[in-house]
């Protein structure tokens, strides 16, 4: 990411919680190395727009393993005709582990997305939810927000690289943004998933980019 930035760019920072790092819930592999590089970056201004996303979750959310007896984590369901990752508990609304990470100064931020706030849908993406039991993927508003300020472009990081950030660039792409995803400023839930992460990033034409 050496080239100018457009002032249409946006920086999308997907899910920098506690829950996700070490110690956290849902750790991601490595997930606390990405908190100096993005307070780096966030203290550089270079972005004229920046978005954080929130995961925030009742507790008892449809995605926890705990709210499905005799189911584990990380097992596979079926709910609303789709495959549904059953999770650990983790992200619950006012917890600490639920909070934007305090180890980045979080000033530059213009708005915070929170998702998974429906108890009975999951929500990995920044711009719409999982299908719900209508079928369809509701709007969070973030594309409605970008493009009132002229955005054309976003960078994605933050956690995991193989979820909510994937996720969260492909209905970028989708949506008619350009998207690349800042790779050294993220980490997946494990390291077993880069290649088929990289791999579907490239076949939908999202760049991968570093930071520095």
């Amino acid at each position: 990411m050496n080239q100018p930035l457009s002032p249409h760019a946006a920086l999308i920072l997907v899910d920098v919680q506690p829950d996700f790092m070490p110690g956290g819930t849902l750790a991601c592999h490595d997930g606390d190395a990405i908190v100096p590089g993005i307070d780096a970056l966030l203290h550089t201004r270079r972005f004229r727009h920046v978005v954080a996303t929130q995961d925030w979750h009742p507790r008892g959310h449809v995605s926890f393993a705990g709210s499905h007896p005799g189911r584990a984590p990380f097992e596979q369901i079926a709910l609303y005709g789709q495959p549904q990752t059953l999770w650990p508990e983790h992200c619950v609304q006012g917890t600490p582990g639920a909070a934007l990470h305090p180890g980045v100064d979080w000033s530059a931020l213009d708005a915070v997305i929170r998702k998974g706030s429906d108890s009975a849908v999951d929500s990995y993406s920044g711009f719409r939810e999982n299908h719900g039991p209508h079928g369809t993927r509701p709007s969070t508003g973030l594309a409605g927000w970008l493009r009132e300020r002229g955005v054309d472009e976003v960078f994605v990081c933050g956690l995991a690289r193989d979820v909510c950030v994937l996720w969260t660039a492909q209905d970028a792409q989708a949506l008619g943004f350009r998207a690349s995803v800042l790779w050294d400023l993220s980490r997946p839930v494990t390291p077993a998933s880069d290649e088929a992460t990289r791999a579907t990033l490239q076949a939908q034409g999202i760049g991968i980019v570093a930071a520095v």
